[in-house]
């Protein structure tokens, strides 16, 4: 390498001269001497701390790597012994095989092989064994997954020594309490036993409209311990939002709580349940004492409780259902898409292999049971025997970072505005994560910059992002710890499946629209209320020799060295801080606005990468105010759709784009506001 730096660089980025100098002095030699490679391992791990500035870190790597061949330039290059000791080397010894292509390309072309080693390897639990790991005698779209088996899956969350760590758990301006596995189980039978009691039967939907703490993870063990089927529903969702979940699913009953404390604030949930006209509600409270009136027949958390803690778990058919989840697509309501007993298998197996969580393992991920990253941080942890961390609270500010590092969490999931607003606010600075293994990026595209940023915070360790969907249960294209990681970028499609990449000819290519190939665990293989076979396969490229592919929707390309680069939805379907929404959705409220003759609403990423921003193109009617157009609209949202949901900008314009059979073409605004 001939790129040397001078003490002006340095005091560029914030540091003085003697801290320059001093840093130049072991710097320079490695830059002269070692490949780039090399180099930037020896600089991010024994040179580079999180408390020098981030200008530094920048331009260390981009010094190292200014003459790099490769696409992407990596942050992070596992050891020989970081990958000897990672659950992905143990099945390529155990398989005999002596690379990851290989590892992946036996995974692909020998699912029913690959499912029955993930099933051994998490210890899944069933109250008779399955006959066969898949039936495909109606085709690869409608497999029947362990054939004969009965099962409860909630019973593979427990298969860790009772008295090891199930949850450590934190609220706003309160200490860290822990849950062993033993507590848990004996709430979640509490639980369960109170369903009985109040009246609810197997099979009945139940909605959870809770953030996410210790009692909520085991209201949702104990619905589907007791046979039940939850229902996912978003905790800062309007009542609109609330009243048309609860209806696709046909809900009898629902749990919430009275109020949700964020920043000192006490934000009201139970008062929107009530406005949504939900059903019957078990109302739990962190204070003392609930403070609110109930509806009649209405119970307090006390109230339902059971004293028994002994539950025998209700067995089940590998294709029952255990959850609702609700993913947007291109109308106006929610598609419905039920997880069955089997679909946590996948959760489980991508921890497993893709995040390399390990016993000991604290994982950390800033959701709710809303979103499928919820119900699949659950699993992940559990059936892999390791600890959740939750911290019920807002997840940009400083004090999440203090229960990351006083937890002390190892693998830490982040959606990436969480990323940018830690970046922007430096709130995290002389934080101690050393602690953390690796890091996961999911729901929106990253961007590089806040990447290795993120990177930097934990003295460099890897990031798995991790690209997938409710109707996959896990991810089809995400990273491993056995491959160098770059910043923003993904590694391979996930184990167990494969993906294809297509121009819109339907012809295969390195940029266009990706397909997942069935079958695999997680598949969803029917919505509640929409067709099924219409929304994944109807329409989809026909390729020789290839089994049916499966719509995603997400834009990816496969660069020169291997890795791969999302470039969001190809279809009106958008990622707003990292949750899933049509467009169409969001239209039907802002047509509802005084003023407004028609909208179309398109996400569009930042110039330099990274989350989605929400631009509105506005028709107007005669004698509109425009002066309070942006207000009106972004206030019609947060009481309709999600406080969370923020309008970057609004465009009025005469009149919008359509085809010839009136749709309105929002690729024309997209390419028309990029340009």
């Amino acid at each position: 390498m001939s790129q040397k730096l001078t003490r002006e660089n340095l005091i560029e980025c914030g540091l003085d001269k003697s801290t320059s100098d001093r840093l130049l002095a072991r710097i320079n030699p490695l830059l002269a001497s070692l490949s780039a490679a090399a180099c930037w391992r020896e600089i991010s791990q024994t040179i580079l701390s999180p408390d020098h500035p981030f200008a530094l870190h920048q331009l260390l790597h981009n010094t190292v790597f200014a003459d790099w061949t490769g696409v992407a330039a990596p942050a992070w290059f596992p050891t020989e012994n970081e990958i000897e000791g990672t659950n992905i080397a143990a099945v390529m010894r155990e398989l005999n095989l002596n690379s990851y292509e290989a590892l992946h390309s036996w995974s692909a072309h020998r699912r029913t092989d690959f499912w029955r080693l993930m099933i051994e390897k998490l210890e899944i639990q069933f109250h008779r064994k399955f006959s066969e790991v898949v039936d495909l005698s109606q085709g690869d779209e409608f497999p029947r997954w362990l054939v004969d088996a009965r099962l409860n899956i909630v019973e593979s969350c427990f298969n860790a020594p009772s008295s090891t760590t199930a949850i450590v758990c934190q609220s706003e301006d309160s200490p860290l309490s822990t849950m062993t596995y033993g507590e848990l189980n004996a709430l979640s039978n509490r639980i369960a036993n109170g369903l009985v009691d109040a009246g609810f039967q197997p099979g009945d939907p139940i909605a959870v409209d809770m953030p996410m703490h210790t009692e909520s993870v085991a209201i949702y063990l104990g619905i589907i311990k007791a046979g039940g089927i939850v229902i996912s529903i978003a905790d800062s969702f309007a009542p609109d939002e609330i009243q048309m979940r609860l209806h696709i699913a046909n809900a009898k009953g629902i749990f919430t709580q009275d109020y949700i404390r964020r920043s000192s604030k006490q934000l009201p949930l139970y008062a929107k349940v009530v406005d949504a006209n939900a059903p019957k509600a078990i109302v739990f409270s962190r204070e003392n004492e609930l403070l609110i009136e109930l509806r009649n027949n209405d119970l307090t958390w006390e109230g339902f409780l059971s004293d028994s803690d002994e539950f025998d778990a209700v067995s089940c058919e590998p294709h029952d259902y255990t959850n609702i989840l609700f993913s947007s697509g291109t109308t106006g309501e929610p598609k419905a898409i039920p997880w069955t007993q089997t679909t946590p298998i996948k959760c489980a197996a991508d921890a497993y292999l893709h995040h390399d969580i390990q016993s000991g393992d604290v994982l950390a991920w800033p959701t709710n049971l809303g979103w499928m990253m919820g119900p699949w941080l659950i699993y992940a942890s559990l059936i892999n025997q390791t600890t959740i961390a939750l911290y019920d609270g807002t997840a940009t500010e400083r004090e999440f970072g203090k229960f990351v590092q006083n937890a002390p969490v190892t693998m830490l999931g982040v959606v990436p505005s969480i990323v940018r607003a830690w970046k922007n606010t430096d709130c995290m600075k002389g934080l101690d994560w050393r602690a953390i293994k690796a890091f996961s990026s999911t729901g929106e595209c990253s961007n590089s910059e806040d990447m290795l940023f993120l990177m930097s915070l934990a003295g460099y360790r890897p990031i798995i992002e991790y690209c997938g969907g409710t109707e996959i249960g896990g991810g089809y294209l995400t990273g491993t710890t056995i491959q160098p990681a770059a910043p923003a970028t993904l590694t391979t499609p996930a184990l167990g499946l494969d993906i294809v990449i297509c121009d819109e000819d339907g012809q295969p290519t390195d940029n266009g629209e990706v397909f997942v190939t069935p079958p695999s665990i997680g598949l969803s293989t029917e919505l509640l209320n929409k067709d099924h076979h219409e929304v994944y396969f109807e329409g989809t490229p026909q390729l020789p020799k290839q089994s049916p592919l499966r719509r995603h929707g997400d834009g990816v390309e496969r660069l020169a060295d291997g890795y791969y680069r999302i470039h969001g939805r190809v279809d009106d379907t958008m990622n707003l801080g990292g949750i899933k929404i049509s467009s169409a959705e969001i239209e039907a409220v802002l047509n509802a606005v005084n003023g407004i003759q028609e909208v179309a609403a398109i996400a569009l990423p930042p110039p330099d990468g990274g989350p989605s921003q929400l631009v509105i193109y506005a028709v107007l009617l005669p004698g509109a105010d425009t002066g309070s157009l942006h207000a009106s609209l972004q206030s019609a949202i947060r009481e309709h759709l999600n406080p969370l949901f923020r309008i970057h900008d609004v465009i009025v314009a005469d009149a919008l784009p359509r085809t010839a059979s009136n749709k309105i073409m929002r690729r024309i605004l997209r390419d028309e506001r990029s340009n």
